[in-house]
């Protein structure tokens, strides 16, 4: 039996997470398989991992990270912002693999048909910490704490002047494309990070919450007709439900992290058909 896989945070930059995809193997020769983002930050080892994947799995659907979007001064390709991940973009064309540029996909399998639609939206820092009511005061309490996430240093926005302006720009992208749905159109929602705030609530530092995503996007999951959302980013792998719609956080993480659960990191999260509830 085929199935609609996902995956997240594979950070592949790490020896034994690069051992890890090297070792991807799907169940079934029609699998597809979801990457919700963090695939590495140097532009070499992203396209290493999406070439090794949409070599074995039938599709590979692609999100962008925040480590995607990075440009490291030791990265020979010193892209930056929005050139940056269009560069990203015609490199997983050539590999065949889908981006939230493309026309979505339809899964046919067991439990479709539903479209796949990979999201790229950032973050605009509303998902703010206790006693901070602006950005400014937000970033404050971070900085304060000692919590400020590399984006501050290393995701460069250009050309927007800021990621929450390029956020902005991404957010009314994407409900237009949404909107141009057939009404009544069952989704498979891809974005790395959260599309709600209930994720971010179990933070041991609550200030990095500003950088998990947007308020704006809190009832797209109702809007957009979806069967299950698939997200990344905070490393803490669970599922949860909202309005009915099951949310699946896919990260493998860094080796320290999944250590934690295993000898090695779990394999794909099964999304269709669904695995049985509880």
């Amino acid at each position: 039996m085929s199935g609609l896989y996902a995956i997240s945070d594979l950070h592949v930059g790490f020896a034994d997470n690069r051992a890890f995809v090297a070792g991807l193997r799907p169940r079934s020769r029609d699998d597809w398989l979801i990457v919700a983002g963090d695939v590495a930050e140097r532009f070499a080892d992203v396209e290493w991992a999406l070439r090794t994947l949409s070599e074995t799995f039938a599709k590979v659907v692609w999100a962008p990270g925040n480590h995607e979007l990075w440009t490291p001064k030791d990265d020979p390709v010193q892209a930056r912002g929005e050139d940056r991940y269009l560069r990203l973009v015609e490199t997983c064309r050539e590999l065949g693999v889908l981006t939230p540029e493309d026309p979505y996909a339809v899964w046919e399998g067991e439990g479709g048909p539903v479209t796949v639609a990979p999201l790229f939206v950032l973050y605009d820092y509303t998902f703010r910490p206790d006693g901070a009511s602006t950005k400014e005061e937000a970033l404050k309490l971070a900085y304060d704490a000692g919590v400020v996430c590399t984006d501050e240093v290393l995701l460069h926005p250009d050309p927007y002047p800021t990621r929450d302006a390029w956020c902005d720009a991404r957010i009314a992208y994407t409900e237009r494309r949404m909107a141009e749905l057939a009404p009544g159109t069952r989704t498979v929602l891809v974005n790395h990070f959260p599309l709600v705030r209930e994720p971010t609530r179990v933070l041991w530092y609550p200030e990095f919450a500003q950088w998990c995503g947007s308020e704006r996007t809190a009832d797209w999951h109702v809007r957009f007709g979806a069967v299950t959302v698939v997200y990344g980013h905070l490393h803490i792998p669970r599922t949860m439900w909202s309005d009915g719609v099951r949310f699946e956080e896919v990260s493998v993480g860094y080796p320290r992290e999944w250590r934690k659960r295993g000898e090695r990191p779990s394999g794909p999260r099964r999304i269709l058909p669904a695995e049985p509830a509880g």
